[in-house]
């Protein structure tokens, strides 16, 4: 199968015409309009420095279904201990720039380069892209970022400083998520890390269908998001 060039027009590809890898097209820019088209086809970028922007839509395609989501007994008991505070949307920038700098076991490089960073600062700008903080001590000990549309959200990568601090932010996000009505959590692709909380694998047809439904079920109009405790 051949790599579909983007040329200047928003338009990608259909999805089934991905290479087996989930690679469907190089190209194009990272403009708020076409990432949002992206996100609501389930097409992300995916590259590393000195890379052309990639273009991805793998299979299977890992979600964390909302009522599904467990919390292990572990962390369940370190929640309750509220030794974190967790906000929302309080430093997008700080997130991001943390998920891009701070080391990750088996990774070599990140894959967050300085134009995603402004990417994404751009969309939460424009109230789509969202950010959870795990504070401890006054300190940014951990935390998450993603992006938002209807009623799903994308989740795109998360931090810790402090051990288990961003499997914190994550149950505290599932909570308001399922408050606010969502479906689901989009994880793009299989870690050790998600599947203990109940992530599963499903196919592209099947993503693509619960997709449709949660982009066309209206959600929290775009914004700055807050917890409902903090109003």
């Amino acid at each position: 199968m051949p790599i579909f060039r983007l040329s200047d027009k928003i338009l990608f590809p259909p999805t089934e015409l991905a290479e087996p890898d989930g690679l469907l097209a190089v190209g194009g820019d990272l403009g708020p309009e076409r990432l949002l088209a992206a996100y609501e086809q389930g097409i992300f970028p995916w590259y590393g420095p000195g890379d052309p922007i990639l273009w991805w839509s793998p299979s299977p395609r890992l979600i964390i279904e909302l009522n599904d989501f467990r919390v292990p007994r572990r962390l369940g008991r370190l929640i309750r201990q509220q030794l974190f505070t967790i906000t929302m949307d309080r430093a997008f920038g700080r997130v991001i720039d943390a998920c891009a700098t701070i080391p990750r076991r088996r990774e070599q490089s990140t894959w967050i380069v300085p134009e995603m960073v402004q990417a994404y600062t751009r969309l939460h700008q424009l109230g789509f892209a969202h950010s959870v903080e795990c504070w401890r001590q006054g300190e940014l000990a951990g935390g998450l970022y993603g992006v938002a549309m209807g009623k799903i959200f994308f989740g795109e990568s998360m931090f810790s400083r402090s051990p288990n601090s961003s499997k914190v932010a994550l149950a505290t996000l599932v909570d308001q998520l399922k408050k606010w009505g969502f479906a689901l959590i989009d994880c793009q692709v299989a870690s050790d890390h998600l599947l203990q909380f109940g992530a599963r694998e499903v196919s592209r047809r099947n993503f693509e269908k619960r997709l449709n439904d949660a982009i066309t079920d209206p959600g929290p109009l775009p914004g700055q998001w807050r917890l409902e405790k903090d109003k």
